[in-house]
């Protein structure tokens, strides 16, 4: 299973980015989706997850109510509409898949995308 990461860039505080992960590659039936990120000398943080079988999502307090999760099984993508960015949002941001659980821990997830590097600028 591959995952591709995209739509990271550069972007003024208060601006807004859609990341996009999608699979491919032998069949896999993901049971979570989620999205982490990492800043150099930090730990990978937990960002939001999504589950495949009732669309239920989860949010880190840090961005709750600016980030939205959301899939579309057709095109295998979960994408995260990112909102009232901030520099604190800044960081790679990674995707990762999870045939089992849905969970906030990366050691849970089975695949991971290579990452998105998100700036904002103050």
């Amino acid at each position: 299973v591959q995952l591709q990461a995209s739509g990271g860039g550069l972007v003024q505080a208060g601006g807004s980015l859609r990341l996009s992960c999608t699979a491919s590659g032998a069949t896999f039936r993901p049971y979570a989706t989620a999205w982490f990120r990492q800043t150099p000398g930090k730990e990978r943080e937990f960002v939001s997850v999504i589950s495949w079988s009732d669309s239920s999502t989860t949010y880190a307090d840090s961005v709750k109510g600016r980030f939205t999760i959301s899939r579309d099984n057709a095109k295998n993508t979960v994408y995260l509409q990112m909102n009232s960015l901030k520099p604190e949002d800044t960081a790679v941001y990674y995707c990762a898949v999870s045939g089992r659980v849905n969970s906030y821990y990366g050691y849970e997830y089975d695949y991971w995308g290579q990452g998105t590097l998100v700036t904002v600028s103050s």
